[in-house]
């Protein structure tokens, strides 16, 4: 990040100015934009692979480290164009008549919005995971993203979904869990549990306990690897020696059931130590990086699905906060107060809150 970035890279709107090259995008109307910036026009996004777009992302950093670049992302970091982002009154979108969705009238923005990364990377997650039916699911990280890959896991059939997270987020999702499917919920608290090689019981040793002995089927990470458990990992992290954590990679390869599938959505900025590859090979894991969602690829599908009433993003809305407290907002998520999982932010061009949706909340 540098000074005066502007972050936000889910957002919403009302369309007031288009520029000479946007041919399907009218002012005045609502809209809400995918979160990568994609030409439309590319290898990967003639194949709807939009958040591989090879030509909205100039950083050369990016493709050194990882050997090719990915799309363009708003509000995100220069890594990923440095494109200004959401979290404001006015937002520029390249490339308009692709990156923008239009919002059916029927559709208010506390649901629409979130078909710009949220459900798309959720839905991502499971489908490029392969969740079979009759699978046991584990997913790493009870978050927005992991609590709406449970909903699409079940939609594909689950047989169970296990949360590996704690408090307060266990709660929250299994408040908002769908009561048809309470009876396919399971919840592991990390924190009550031993960590690393001991006698007593780890998170793997518990999956097994719950799974037949042989662990779940298929494994989703939506937690990310900056935050490390174990002292080694901090003081390598704190060095500059590692730059994320492998320790719930390594749950997920140990957990899983052998010729089990592991899948990674959660942001990995650069490289690991200690990953043990050991188990990868000699178990036949599957290791799949679902990388950023391709917005495009899902989100015409999702916005029908809310429509038909099938899919509820609001089950993951905690607040609703103005733009003027966002400080405030950052400073309270970064300390994990209020219990926060999904906050809508407002500016003066929202649409009114929809019924059913968190209040305003004034910090």
């Amino acid at each position: 990040m540098r000074k005066g970035d502007v972050l936000g890279h889910e957002f919403c709107g009302v369309v007031d100015q288009v520029g000479p090259g946007v041919k399907g995008i009218k002012v005045g109307k609502r809209y809400v934009a995918s979160f990568q910036i994609a030409c439309g026009d590319c290898f990967f996004c003639k194949q709807k692979l939009s958040s591989q777009c090879e030509m909205t992302n100039s950083n050369t950093l990016q493709k050194g480290m990882y050997g090719g670049r990915t799309g363009g992302i708003f509000g995100y970091s220069h890594l990923t164009g440095g494109f200004a982002g959401g979290q404001a009154e006015w937002v520029r979108v390249p490339y308009g008549d692709v990156n923008l969705l239009e919002i059916p009238d029927d559709v208010p923005d506390e649901k629409a919005l979130y078909l710009s990364d949220v459900l798309a990377t959720s839905c991502h997650a499971v489908k490029d995971t392969a969740v079979y039916p009759n699978d046991v699911v584990a997913i790493w990280g009870a978050g927005p993203i992991g609590q709406m890959a449970g909903v699409f896991a079940v939609g594909e059939g689950a047989s169970k979904i296990i949360f590996i997270d704690t408090e307060p987020r266990l709660s929250f999702v299994k408040s908002r869990w769908p009561s048809e499917h309470k009876d396919k919920l399971e919840m592991v608290d990390f924190k009550k549990l031993s960590f690393g090689v001991t006698n007593k019981e780890t998170v793997v040793s518990k999956l097994k306990e719950l799974c037949g002995n042989r662990g779940p089927d298929c494994a989703i990470e939506c937690a990310a690897g900056e935050y490390a458990k174990g002292w080694m990992h901090w003081l390598e992290m704190s060095l500059g020696a590692e730059t994320d954590t492998s320790e719930i990679l390594n749950e997920m390869i140990e957990g899983v059931r052998n010729y089990g599938r592991a899948g990674v959505t959660g942001v990995y900025v650069g490289y690991t130590n200690h990953f043990n590859i050991g188990s990868l090979m000699q178990r036949g894991i599957r290791l799949i990086g679902n990388g950023q969602a391709p917005v495009l690829k899902y989100w015409e599908d999702l916005l029908k699905m809310i429509q038909k009433g099938d899919l509820d993003p609001t089950q993951m809305l905690s607040h609703r906060v103005r733009l003027e407290d966002l400080d405030k907002v950052y400073h309270k998520f970064d300390h994990k107060e209020d219990s926060m999982q999904k906050v809508f932010c407002e500016t003066k061009w929202s649409f009114p809150r929809a019924p059913g949706t968190p209040e305003l909340t004034r910090y």
